[in-house]
């Protein structure tokens, strides 16, 4: 006798409907799991036997056969053993096998017949909606997972027994509640507040910049002026995620199985710090089975690069590319996957091996050709993928002095980057795929960042002087657009194209050859946002 239960086999960050044909013919007793299984699905005929047996099913003694198709696509997991003990009872005409076909199943057995959580649900829940599948019978422990999908019934099981009952008839479970499951309408409080910071206002100011644009940012400078510290609480000043963003990113962590026993949507948007030792497929994804990396895990949120010249020369080249694209595009013997990264790339440096290069009071110890060499190992095209490049100073005394934080909250910048993203949003509503400036393709500079003829003039005569490239230049215009935005410009003004100009400060011919001759000077930059630092009035945390 044949029968067929419909399962899903995760490709990347998607499921692929995976028929389970289960056939028993006589024969010597024998159970065989064919279609390209990988260790655990193997071992779950072994978990499947016994579950039956243990739940009161009496199985015939017959050779059973499984064959899980597409048989080209590698099948990994225990997700499949629900579906195969499904159909090796109807195969045996212990139930019929109408009822198979409506859903598709997911859930790894114990040997006693509970049903156990498993990885990638949110993905089967999406076939199943797509394939035209009423819904899906999944563990109870992931039944608010797969109700995020709109137009699918989730029924939660947490026995084998209830599964087979309610296909049966004889009790039928009840399908689980969606409006349990749907994301607050506000989220609370970041746990980490910009009011921590002491001092440092044009560096927090250059990073309200960059969340309000979404522009990738490098902060060089001593240990201790607090790079570390203001990367950290970067997350609490980005606009909250939509539903489809925390869908996607949801996704990636459901099939990496990193979601929390009560967490069923991702509403926070991910901060990854990977530590300088992670290999280039630890960072960008790979392995066997092609798994995400931290560049996929920080998808719509941040990616910090703590001592970026710490990281091997190959780390740090593999990310180019997936900078431009927001994708990353893993290829094997045995498949093709694709995953998205759409991040903020935020890294700090120090100015120099032993730190402090170029630091007012202190002495560096290091030669000048070693300052070249530990520059030198961030490449010039990495470098042209980062919109913002600072210099960060001590903490001055009187700031750290102070008994209370007069520094803007978190909510004060958060206030004012989702003000600007909104002009973003509705400027973009007719180019699907671009969210913010920074995404902005080179079609559409000339027509969204009109300037002003002295705005002009200073970016041309910037890319002469300091010899920028045409995507240096492309992105100025992206920062610029940004600032008048978060000021409310009409059009791009030349105090935003100085701002824009200014945070690049690494892109300059002979800036660091300057700085070892101690020619260096504050530049405009961050005289204009000390300035205006000044004349904002704080507000209270």
């Amino acid at each position: 006798m044949l029968a067929r239960v419909r399962s899903g086999a995760l490709m990347g960050i998607d499921a692929v409907v995976v028929e389970c044909e289960v056939d028993m013919a006589l024969g010597l007793p024998y159970f065989n799991v064919v279609g390209l299984p990988e260790g655990a699905v193997r071992e779950s005929k072994v978990r499947v036997v016994s579950a039956l047996k243990n739940t009161g099913f009496d199985l015939p003694q017959k050779r059973i056969t499984v064959n899980l198709a597409p048989a080209d696509i590698r099948k990994e997991g225990a997700a499949f053993e629900l579906p195969i003990a499904l159909g090796v009872l109807a195969a045996a005409k212990l139930m019929e096998e109408e009822p198979l076909g409506r859903y598709l199943f997911g859930g790894e057995l114990s040997l006693d017949g509970w049903v156990k959580p498993i990885k990638g649900v949110l993905p089967l829940a999406v076939a199943a909606r797509n394939g035209g599948f009423q819904g899906v019978m999944v563990p109870a422990a992931n039944a608010a997972e797969a109700s995020l999908v709109e137009g699918v019934q989730v029924l939660p099981v947490n026995h084998l027994r209830e599964a087979v009952e309610h296909l049966t008839g004889v009790r039928p479970l009840s399908p689980y509640e969606r409006e349990s499951a749907r994301p607050a309408s506000s989220r609370g409080p970041p746990p980490l507040d910009m009011a921590d910071v002491r001092g440092q206002p044009e560096i927090k100011l250059a990073l309200e910049l960059a969340a309000a644009g979404g522009h990738n940012v490098m902060m060089c400078g001593p240990p201790g002026s607090g790079k570390t510290m203001l990367a950290r609480r970067l997350p609490g000043i980005l606009p909250a995620m939509t539903f489809t963003e925390a869908l996607e990113v949801t996704k990636i962590y459901s099939v990496l199985g990193l979601l929390g026993e009560d967490q069923a949507l991702m509403r926070e948007r991910p901060f990854r710090s990977p530590h300088h030792t992670i290999s280039d497929a630890g960072l960008v994804g790979g392995g066997p089975a092609a798994r995400p990396g931290e560049l996929s895990m920080a998808h719509h949120g941040v990616l910090f690069l703590d001592e970026l010249p710490e990281f091997r020369k190959n780390v740090m080249e593999v990310l180019r590319q997936p900078l431009e694209e927001g994708l990353i595009h893993l290829a094997r013997a045995s498949q093709n996957v694709t995953y998205p990264c759409r991040v903020m790339l935020v890294a700090a440096m120090n100015p120099c091996p032993c730190g402090y290069f170029n630091v007012p009071g202190r002495s560096c110890t290091c030669s000048e050709h070693r300052v070249f060499d530990y520059h030198a190992r961030v490449s010039g095209p990495l470098l042209d993928r980062i919109d913002i490049t600072l210099q960060t100073r001590p903490v001055e005394y009187h700031h750290i002095a102070q008994r209370d934080s007069l520094e803007p909250p978190s909510t004060y910048y958060r206030d004012r980057v989702e003000a600007a993203r909104e002009r973003q949003r509705a400027r973009f509503r007719e180019e699907p795929g671009v969210h913010c400036n920074a995404q902005m393709p080179p079609r559409l500079l000339r027509t969204h960042c009109a300037m002003s003829a002295r705005a002009e003039k200073m970016i041309e005569r910037a890319v002469r002087h300091h010899g920028l490239s045409a995507r240096a230049h492309d992105r100025i215009l992206k920062l610029a657009l940004t600032r008048a935005d978060l000021e409310g410009h009409a059009h791009i003004e030349d105090e935003d194209m100085r701002i824009a100009i200014d945070c690049r400060i690494l892109d300059r011919r002979g800036w660091l050859h300057a700085n070892t001759q101690g020619t260096s000077r504050p530049d405009a930059f961050s005289q204009l946002l000390r300035s205006e630092a000044r004349s904002r009035p704080p507000e209270e945390p």
